[in-house]
């Protein structure tokens, strides 16, 4: 098919690909990582007002990988199984609903209970989403989007340093809560919103992208078809 030659049309198809998916995952992934990692500042008040020792709280701070190591599989399974949207959009909301609850740890065994959740919540969301890559993008041209991607992590810590120290900074004593307590819900209120803008806006596969023509959808299509076709012979290569 001539369509399938089209160098404009295919750098066209990949642009509308990258402006539509990119930007709505870094969002997401620097919410995640923002959700993560903001115990750290939590720390600077937390353990003074709880009375908690260093060792509960490292503790409760590595149980989150715990939870996370547990369902990461069955989470990217249950993506391939509902789709992209729906698994993390789940993600997402949980995340943000238990983060915030947050605000409710009062003892030792509940900042380890809130933080495995935490962590079981958000498994699967990065490899998840280097899953849903595949989807639209050719190995040659996953290398530059998943390192946009990856760029969320030092965003994340671009925003959240100064929102967490401005939060624990201002907001303590506000309305009788501790500054912590505000910054675990303000910091999990993105998560919620962005949950709610990936059910409505994010599109599982090709097929289900209105902004994409005909042309473009077949086109994208042959390349990941073509995509498969060379890793399959270079599989076969490899192992004679």
């Amino acid at each position: 098919m001539e369509i399938l030659q089209d160098s404009h049309l295919e750098s066209a198809a990949y642009r509308k690909v990258t402006w539509h998916i990119v930007p709505l995952v870094i969002l997401s992934f620097t919410v995640a990582y923002l959700a993560r990692v903001n115990i750290g500042f939590a720390k600077l008040q937390m353990l003074g007002d709880l009375h908690l020792s260093d060792a509960v709280y490292g503790l409760g701070a590595g149980i989150f990988f715990f939870g996370y190591l547990l369902f990461e599989v069955p989470s990217n399974l249950l993506l391939h199984r509902i789709g992209a949207r729906l698994s993390i959009a789940r993600i997402m909301l949980l995340w943000g609903v238990i983060s915030a609850c947050m605000m409710f740890v009062s003892s030792a065994w509940m900042f380890y209970l809130f933080r495995f959740l935490l962590g079981a919540a958000e498994a699967g969301f990065f490899p998840g989403v280097i899953l849903y890559l595949t989807y639209w993008f050719p190995s040659q041209r996953r290398a530059s989007t998943t390192a946009l991607f990856m760029a969320s992590i030092p965003l994340s810590g671009l925003i959240g340093g100064p929102l967490s120290g401005w939060i624990l900074r201002n907001m303590s004593g506000w309305h009788g809560l501790a500054g912590w307590k505000w910054m675990f819900v303000i910091e999990a209120l993105p998560s919620i919103l962005m949950g709610i803008v990936v059910f409505f806006v994010m599109k599982d596969r090709i097929e289900d992208a209105p902004w994409l023509s005909a042309e473009e959808k077949a086109l994208l299509r042959h390349r990941l078809a073509n995509d498969i076709g060379i890793s399959k012979e270079v599989s076969s290569t490899a192992g004679a």
